[in-house]
């Protein structure tokens, strides 16, 4: 009996010795190639990029996911007794592992494996920590023996506390939402600390099946789930009887948070992830909570797109109705078009004609609402067949519409009154800076981002035309010109291209003018007398300048480039008019003014001004002193003079239109061939604004459709809202230049009151044997 009793122990003995030995093993073996998870005692969750305007408004969050870090200490009690009833009530007591619950879990897997029903887990908060942060979703007894041995590590490593707070803000919720915080207000539309018991159920109900317990989606579902987590707060004492039977009865409010998104900075927005991401990759953009500060205003970025819409919804009028969207739908046809999104705008709806009468017509719009469109809404609605071709305006709704037709459409009124609309085919951009420090302040690269992202104001490289006209006088300036010098305005014939081909020049015209001021050239925008300045002055000095100023790349060697046969973007040859404005130096375009990583440091601050001596202590004999570090292109006094060679533009050229606002303006229009593009430069001694207009596939505006008509009225309306000389009211000359009344027909000095010019002159310039500062002199 002894020697039985014996043998049995032995036997345990060595059963026991291999277990402990195959246990080992197993440790071991699985423990070898564990991740290193020290990063977790400072880990923190990625974080969206924010971005600010000038004023310090977010306008913009660039994320993959709706994250937001809260720390455990300001985590309310019921949203932690929540989570620790529904995922691990012992979690304050077992040791990274629940071997209670394992067991239980065995037994109950014991009967789903004979009822053929799903196997559950026992995974504690700490596992499931270890599974997120550091191992990956297989269901595999691999993957669950190194969570149970990184979850032994973690709490050896870790505070609860800690791993509480990485498991809160890194579990997954639904609808994008990493975390409680943004979870809350996923749901509720509420901060984390102002839920209620029974909305903090709700969001420990979630990590079991996001997806499953969607609550918009699925709320029944969820709402089984939310009472049961209530059920075990009340068996584990967290919550009374009381607050129990109140939660169970307490009608849950989903509510998602609506973001009133502001699109006018779309573009602006855009151009600066993209270059963002270009330059530090998307991981530190969309994941390292960096601090943007933009030089967007978002008074002047509004005003600048309604503008540019505005007038392009102007133009798309003027040239007639292109048509409905789509023909023939039905209404589930039209319903599933719109669940699609397809065609789908932020300036209109869409809408489905359901019937049609003579001054009337019932529509049903993307939102399900019934409106009408009456026929003075459509009167405009002439059917174009090319740019400059139409029928005739509309006699009765039948010209317009068929029943089917799918059309944009406007709301505008309470009374179910919508107006028919339509996406402007042509499209355009507009950039606002300042021309001092190139720092952008609004820019649009077209009518809507929704529907097309390309940027017309970056991307688009168009021919300027008529715009790169000044640049051709600036360098004739700076090369023994004046603004009195006598141009001839007549026929020209050229070789071009190693005389491959005869090239004859025109004015817009067709007329010539004989002998004409050199201003004239610029007001007028006379393309001959162009041609010869540059012929005389020299292209290779022209085309100098052009690339100093980064309107152009590389410039073809031939005389047309002269009236602007090259191509460039809005913004490079906006930019390039700022060397007008400061006195001749070279400004770069902008959009950004700092970025600082989520701890506050600087990682790139755009500053073109140094201060020599500020750091030093203060002395009133030798103050510090602020330089600037812009690149000169052209001297002071042709820079002012070109100011105000441009003013005449405004006051008597292409851009007398402008007259009436009655504001200290200069400027240029830009028309290319067969007005393809339209253009305007325009400034104040404070602003500079540029405008273009034109088709994404190069075709004609259509006739009389150029830069005075379709792209000056955009900086019309800016101006007109802006009215931004209430504080710099003039522009500013410099002490070199002397003014001298001349002869407008002449160019020569006078005396007299009638038909002159007050030009500018550079001091010492000689004037009909007088010296410019001599003439002065004797007014």
């Amino acid at each position: 009996m002894i020697i039985n009793f014996n043998r049995i122990l032995s036997l345990i003995l060595i059963m026991s010795f291999f277990a402990l030995f195959l246990l080992f093993s197993l440790f071991w073996y699985f423990s070898s190639d564990l991740p290193d998870f020290a990063f977790l005692k400072t880990y923190k969750p990625a974080v969206s990029t924010k971005v600010y305007d000038i004023n310090g408004d977010v306008i913009a969050d660039f994320s993959r996911e709706k994250r937001s870090f809260i720390n455990i200490d300001q985590v309310p009690k019921k949203v932690i007794s929540a989570f620790l009833s529904a995922e691990d009530k012992n979690f304050y007591k077992h040791p990274g592992i629940d071997a209670i619950g394992i067991t239980r879990a065995v037994f109950k897997n014991i009967k789903n494996i004979i009822s053929g029903k799903r196997l559950e887990g026992a995974s504690t908060i700490t596992q499931q920590v270890a599974k997120n942060f550091l191992l990956n979703s297989d269901v595999s007894l691999a993957r669950k023996v190194k969570e149970a041995i990184l979850a032994f590590r973690l709490e050896k490593s870790l505070s609860k506390k800690r791993i509480l707070e990485l498991y809160l803000n890194e579990i997954y919720l639904g609808e994008r939402s990493y975390g409680i915080a943004s979870a809350s207000m996923t749901y509720f539309n509420k901060s984390i600390k102002d839920i209620n018991f029974s909305e903090a159920a709700l969001l420990a109900a979630l990590p079991k099946a996001p997806s499953k317990y969607n609550p918009y989606r699925n709320y029944n579902t969820v709402e089984k789930r939310k009472n049961w987590v209530l059920n075990r707060m009340y068996e584990n004492n967290f919550i009374t009887k009381k607050q129990f039977e109140q939660s169970l009865n307490y009608n849950i409010k989903l509510k998602k948070r609506i973001l009133n998104i502001d699109m006018s900075p779309a573009y602006f927005v855009e151009e600066i992830r993209k270059n963002l991401i270009e330059k530090y990759g998307e991981k530190k953009i969309y994941k390292q909570g960096l601090y943007i500060k933009t030089s967007l205003n978002k008074k002047i970025q509004r005003v600048a797109t309604d503008s540019l819409n505005k007038n392009l919804i102007k133009y798309s009028k003027r040239h007639g109705w292109v048509g409905p969207l789509y023909k023939g739908y039905s209404n589930d046809k039209f319903i599933e078009l719109v669940r699609k999104k397809t065609m789908k705008s932020n300036k209109y709806k869409l809408a489905l004609v359901k019937k049609i009468s003579d001054n009337r017509v019932k529509i049903l719009t993307e939102k399900k609402e019934n409106g009408f469109i009456l026929f003075k809404n459509v009167k405009w609605a002439k059917k174009r067949i090319t740019q400059d071709l139409h029928k005739g305006y509309p006699k009765k709704m039948s010209d317009v519409f068929n029943e089917g037709d799918v059309i944009y459409v406007k709301k505008i009124n309470k009374l179910d009154h919508w107006s028919l609309e339509q996406v402007p085919i042509v499209n355009g951009a507009v950039v606002v800076m300042n021309p001092w420090s190139g720092r952008v302040l609004a820019l649009s690269g077209g009518f809507d981002f929704t529907i097309n992202q390309f940027n017309r104001a970056t991307q688009a490289e168009r021919q300027p035309g008529s715009a790169f006209k000044p640049f051709v006088y600036a360098t004739a300036l700076e090369n023994n010109y004046k603004p009195n010098s006598i141009v001839l305005d007549a026929p020209f014939v050229i070789y071009q291209n190693k005389n491959e081909y005869k090239w004859k020049p025109k004015n817009y015209t067709g007329r010539f003018y004989g002998k004409q001021l050199f201003r004239y050239g610029i007001e007028k925008s006379n393309n001959l007398m162009t041609v010869r300045i540059a012929n005389d002055v020299g292209l290779s000095k022209i085309n100098k300048k052009a690339k100093e100023l980064d309107i152009y790349k590389n410039t073809a060697n031939i005389l047309s480039s002269s009236l602007g046969s090259g191509e460039t973007t809005l913004i490079k040859i906006t930019s390039a008019y700022g060397s007008f404005v400061n006195g001749g130096k070279k400004i770069n375009p902008t959009l950004i003014d700092l970025i600082q990583d989520r701890n506050g440091n600087t990682i790139y601050k755009n500053d073109k001004l140094f201060c020599l001596g500020c750091r030093d202590e203060f002395n009133a004999s030798n103050p510090p002193v602020v330089e600037d570090r812009y690149i000169r292109v052209f001297n002071e006094d042709v820079s002012y003079q070109m100011v105000n060679i441009l003013k005449g533009v405004v006051q008597r050229g292409t851009g007398k239109k402008l007259k009436k606002l009655k504001f200290e303006l200069a400027g240029k229009t830009g028309t290319t061939n067969e007005n393809l593009d339209a253009w305007f430069i325009g400034f104040t001694p404070e602003l500079l604004i540029g405008v273009f207009i034109g088709f994404d596939e190069p075709s004609t505006l259509g006739k009389k459709e150029t830069g005075s008509k379709a792209a000056l009225p955009v900086f019309a309306d800016i101006m007109q809202q802006l009215k931004p000389n209430n504080f710099v009211p003039f522009f500013k000359s410099t002490e070199t230049v002397k003014f001298a009344k001349i002869n407008a027909r002449t160019g020569r000095k006078t005396f007299s009151d009638k038909n002159t010019i007050n030009e500018s002159f550079k001091l010492n310039t000689i004037i009909d044997g007088y010296n410019s500062d001599q003439i002065m002199k004797e007014y």
